[in-house]
């Protein structure tokens, strides 16, 4: 994936550039370990990065590789949205706010969305962004709760200004608080009546509604 953060301070990192705003690629290679160097040949040959590391891990090391940098507890607020493509001038937009992210633990991912996820049908499941690119999650991060408010308003800020440039609906874990049940439906489109439906015949109360929740159908 494609992220916009600060440079955490420690290893692999080097010390000179910790705490220094960035944009970087983290990546996985499940392939033959002979056919890593093609695989990277097209970020390679894009230019010189200021670092580069590359090495054999188990893959749930990779998944819990940044855990420790942010303990349970801290102030968190995120939004996420679907993209099928990514105009230079959402370019802009990205390097704005990457210029003025307002704590080390803010940050921007941009996960690409192909293969598996596009060999399904759009109607085969509930998700319906089998057409997206890209899902993008804006999160600000900080563990004092006197900054909450300021990760708040850049995180809304980041994925308001690039809103224009979306298919309309997120992921559902990117979705904040609050977002309203538009949204809601704006990310299951036209299969939230049906999913409505469901949710009428198995928890018609709607007791199971801590969620970005989808109403039961009336009637």
């Amino acid at each position: 994936f494609f992220a916009v953060l600060v440079v955490p301070p420690g290893p692999p990192f080097p010390e000179e550039l910790h705490g220094r705003k960035v944009c970087g690629i983290v990546w996985c290679c499940t392939g033959d370990p002979d056919g890593v160097a093609e695989t990277l040949s097209a970020v390679n040959d894009a230019g010189r990065p200021a670092f580069h590391f590359t090495t054999p891990m188990p893959y749930d090391a990779l998944q819990g590789m940044f855990d420790e940098l942010i303990p349970s507890g801290y102030q968190w607020y995120w939004r996420g949205d679907f993209f099928d493509h990514i105009p230079d001038a959402a370019l802009d937009v990205h390097l704005e706010y990457g210029r003025n992210n307002p704590t080390p633990l803010s940050l921007m991912h941009l996960y690409p969305i192909d293969g598996a996820a596009h060999r399904v049908g759009p109607d085969d499941t509930a998700w319906s962004y089998r057409d997206a690119l890209w899902s993008g999650v804006f999160a600000g991060v900080d563990p004092d709760p006197a900054n909450a408010e300021t990760i708040r308003q850049w995180c809304v800020g980041y994925q308001e200004e690039l809103h224009p440039f979306s298919m309309g609906g997120s992921y559902v874990n990117f979705m904040g608080s609050g977002e309203g049940q538009e949204r809601v439906r704006a990310t299951y489109r036209d299969h939230y009546d049906r999913l409505a439906r469901i949710k009428r015949t198995y928890d018609p109360d709607n007791l199971f509604h801590g969620n970005q929740n989808i109403e039961p159908a009336r009637g």
